[in-house]
């Protein structure tokens, strides 16, 4: 039998998420060979710039799907947040297994919360969607570009004496073993995930129908909807990583439930909206809420 192949980043996350994708692959498919070769993208070479300056999300994702397309690879495992919401033509999102914690986590050094954050305290995100979200609710902050991984954010905090506190998605540090219980959650009420948090997507091409099926075993179909409705929001409103929205889709039965924002980055202004459908109607609720938000 031939291997599958599984491209990937080698970043310490990436290789996380792809060991989970192929531990799944495997048990799904007994006896199937799994190969994961990493390739080096952009995005990898620019360090510590910010996306925005850089180009944008499609950094950490064009080498891969270059080799996707060229058959060198049959899959390619990404942080859904990650993948511009308008693939290249022939490739398509195979498969999304079950969502981790799409919250992120408020790690101080002497606050147990935001709001005990002192007066001008120095707290880092890469975010543009926390930043807007935190001068809203806490205009005095001052709120620190801080790039590179998880473990490298770890560290600025811990080791440096310019930040009081971070906040970082609770998937990465999960799937990491990095995160501390004595961290708190940031409720989705109070801090609205970014779009297609928490989920790994596989992306395959469209034409490979052996892959495909391989990939359906391992595909969660709640977890795909709520992609596809973030998604689709952020696709319609015309958001990326260079203004700050924020969606999130949950699944009840057969019904999607979808929270969707846009803000203004200094917080001062939000749109938000939220609405509840059919789970087959997930990209008709996501068009519809990005309608919604720009009236």
């Amino acid at each position: 039998m031939n291997p599958l192949i599984i491209g990937t980043r080698g970043s310490p996350l990436a290789m996380a998420q792809t060991t989970l994708i192929r531990a799944l692959l495997e048990r799904a498919h007994p006896g199937l060979p799994v190969e994961v070769r990493i390739i080096k993208t952009s995005g990898d070479m620019f360090g510590d710039i910010s996306l925005v300056k850089a180009g944008g999300k499609g950094l950490f994702t064009k080498e891969i799907e270059d080799q996707l397309l060229a058959g060198t690879i049959h899959i390619a495992v990404h942080s859904l947040k990650d993948l511009p919401t308008a693939l290249p033509e022939c490739l398509c999102i195979g498969a999304t297994p079950t969502r981790e914690d799409p919250r992120d986590v408020f790690i101080a050094k002497h606050a147990a919360t935001v709001k005990d954050l002192p007066v001008g305290a120095h707290i880092g995100t890469s975010s543009l969607r926390r930043r807007a979200q935190l001068m809203a609710r806490r205009p005095d902050l001052q709120v620190e570009e801080v790039r590179g991984n998880v473990g490298t954010r770890l560290r600025k905090l811990t080791e440096g004496d310019n930040l009081d506190a971070l906040i970082l998605a609770a998937a990465g540090l999960k799937r990491l073993g990095l995160y501390d219980a004595r961290w708190p959650f940031l409720d989705i009420t109070e801090m609205i995930p970014a779009v297609g948090q928490g989920i790994i997507a596989i992306e395959a091409r469209a034409d490979d129908d052996t892959t495909l099926e391989r990939l359906a075993a391992i595909n969660d179909t709640d977890t795909m909807a709520c992609g596809e409705a973030e998604r689709a929001f952020l696709h319609a409103a015309g958001g990326g990583c260079q203004l700050p929205y924020a969606g999130h889709a949950t699944v009840n039965g057969d019904q999607l439930r979808l929270i969707a924002a846009k803000f203004t980055p200094d917080g001062s202004s939000i749109r938000k909206t939220e609405l509840t459908g059919p789970k087959t109607d997930a990209l008709k609720l996501g068009e519809e809420a990005a309608q919604r938000i720009s009236e």
